[in-house]
C-alpha cells in the first residue's frame, strides 16, 4: 500500500445512518453503499482493488464503526477523522456546496492535502471495555439526575424516582461485575490496571478509562501525554499581548474523569494534596490548581506504566 506522492490514492467517505458515499481521488470513481454489514463488504471489495494509500472516514458518534472495524480487519490504512478539522479545510479552500457527493470528494481531498496519520483501532476486547465504560458514564449521568429530581420534585413522587435510582444501580453494579471479569482475564491490563490503581485516589473507573481511551499511555513523553489528555496549558501570546494560558482539546472523556478522581485524591493523597495547596497559596484559582494536577497526576502514571512501577510517596 505504499505509494509515491504522485501515485497516491485517497478514498473519502460521507457517512450517513443508512448510507456511505465513497469518492476515490484521483480516479474520480464515486459510488454509494449501505451502511450495514453487507454494503461494507461491497465497499471494502471496491477500495482494496485499488490499493489505497489512505480512507479517510468523520468521526459521527458510532455511525463509521461498522466500516472502520471492517477496513481494520482487512488492514486497510484507515483514518478516523474530526469533522471539525474537515470543515475547516473546506473553508480554508472555498468549497460552500454540500451533498453527499461532495462532501466524500471533499473527505478525499481533505486526505490527499493533510496526509492525516492511519488511526490505530483498538483490540475487540479493548472496545468492549470502552462501550461498557461509556454506558457506565450513562447511567452515572441518569443517577445523578434523578437523585437531583428526588429533592425537588412532590413526596408522591419519591417512590417512582427510588425505583428508577434502585434500577441503575443494579445496572451499574453489572457493569463493574462484566468490567472486573474482563481486566482479569487480559494479562496485560490486569498488570496495567494494578500499577495505576496503587495511586492513592486513582479508583477502577479512572483506571479501566485510561486503559481503554488512553493506550498511548507509557510510550509517550511527558508533554506528549499531556498534550494527548489536554491538560497542557496552551499560549497565547501575540505582539505586546499576553494572554492567559488554556487547555485546548486533548480527550475530554479522560480528562473529566481525571477532573472528578482528581477532587478526591487532593483529600487522600497526600502529595497531590501538598501541591494543590501550593498552589493555591501562590494565587492560583481552585479549577487552574486542579489542573494542574492533574496534568502531574498523568505524567506521574505515565512514567509508572513506561517503568513498570508501582505507586511510591516520593514520587516527583
Amino acid at each position: 500500500m505504499n505509494h509515491s506522492q504522485d501515485n497516491e490514492v485517497n478514498v473519502g467517505i460521507d457517512t450517513g445512518k443508512t448510507q456511505l458515499d465513497i469518492y476515490i481521488r484521483p480516479l474520480g470513481e464515486y459510488f454509494a453503499v449501505s451502511n450495514d454489514a453487507k454494503g461494507v463488504r461491497e465497499a471494502i471489495r471496491r477500495i482494496k482493488a485499488h490499493r489505497p494509500t489512505r480512507i479517510v472516514i468523520e468521526a459521527t458518534g458510532r455511525l463509521e464503526h461498522t466500516f472502520v472495524f471492517a477496513a481494520a480487519k482487512h488492514k486497510l490504512p484507515v483514518v478516523v477523522a474530526n469533522p471539525l478539522h474537515v470543515r475547516r479545510f473546506a473553508g480554508a479552500i472555498g468549497q460552500l456546496a454540500k451533498t453527499d457527493k461532495i462532501d466524500a470528494q471533499l473527505i478525499a481531498h481533505f486526505g490527499e492535502s493533510i496526509k492525516p496519520a492511519q488511526t490505530a483501532v483498538a483490540p475487540e476486547n479493548d472496545r468492549k471495555i470502552s462501550d461498557l465504560l461509556v454506558r457506565r458514564r450513562q447511567l452515572m449521568e441518569m443517577q445523578t439526575m434523578e437523585k437531583n429530581r428526588l429533592s425537588i420534585m412532590p413526596k408522591e413522587l419519591r417512590t417512582s424516582i427510588n425505583a428508577i435510582l434502585k434500577a441503575i444501580k443494579a445496572q451499574i453494579d453489572k457493569i463493574d461485575t462484566a468490567l472486573d471479569g474482563m481486566i482479569a482475564q487480559a494479562d496485560d491490563w490486569k498488570e496495567k490496571n494494578e500499577i495505576l490503581q496503587s495511586v492513592p485516589g486513582v479508583g477502577k473507573v479512572m483506571a479501566y478509562t485510561l486503559l481503554s481511551d488512553l493506550p498511548e499511555l507509557g510510550t509517550l513523553n511527558n508533554k506528549e501525554i499531556a498534550a494527548l489528555v489536554g491538560v497542557a496549558p496552551i499560549n497565547r501570546e501575540s505582539g505586546r499581548y499576553q494572554g492567559l494560558r488554556r487547555i485546548r482539546g486533548g480527550r475530554h472523556q479522560i480528562r473529566t474523569v481525571m477532573f472528578m478522581a482528581m477532587m478526591s485524591t487532593i483529600q487522600c493523597n497526600k502529595k497531590f494534596k501538598d501541591y494543590y495547596e501550593r498552589l493555591r497559596a501562590a494565587g492560583k484559582r481552585p479549577k487552574v490548581a486542579l489542573v494542574a494536577c492533574m496534568r502531574k497526576m498523568i505524567v506521574i502514571l505515565n512514567s509508572m506504566v513506561r517503568n513498570g512501577t508501582a505507586w511510591e510517596g516520593n514520587m516527583a
